[in-house]
């Protein structure tokens, strides 16, 4: 019994500080850069017992620290939108190569099937990882022919 309250309680606690750590993300993206210096330069007078001269330089450097980490963040987004792209077009013409494939080998009644059977497994897919990000159940739109 003991062992039983033990695993519930730890498991508790684990899902409580797994949620508080959600929610405390979101705001620090909220800040601006001044708030980042501020706060930075805060902490650090407080915890290293700085004078007024010694915050105030230590204000100028944290400022370059953290335009150059702004600076590379924009950047790496700037590379994985691109990355990204590349991908989708690599996809694109993946799917225009088979589809011109399967028209060559198909007859026009198959072909029809096979991209209909197409359709809905990309909705079926749709859904569920609409179902993994939380947004909920998304009725796939079906074609009427």
């Amino acid at each position: 019994m003991k062992k039983v309250f033990l695993a519930l309680l730890l498991f508790v606690s684990i899902t409580t500080l797994a949620q508080e750590k959600k929610e405390r993300k979101p705001e620090r993206e909220k800040l601006t850069k001044e708030e980042k210096v501020d706060i930075q330069v805060k902490r650090m007078t407080k915890d290293l017992d700085l004078n007024e001269k010694q915050a105030k330089e230590v204000r100028a450097i944290v400022t370059k620290e953290v335009e150059k980490r702004e600076a590379k963040k924009a950047e790496m987004d700037k590379k994985k939108e691109q990355v990204r792209a590349e991908r989708l077009a690599e996809a694109k013409e993946h799917q225009a190569a088979l589809t011109a494939d399967m028209k060559k080998i198909l007859t026009p009644d198959q072909f029809a099937k096979w991209e209909k059977n197409r359709e809905e497994k990309k909705a079926k897919v749709k859904v569920r990882m609409s179902e993994r990000r939380g947004k909920g159940k998304l009725d796939p739109i079906k074609e009427d022919k």
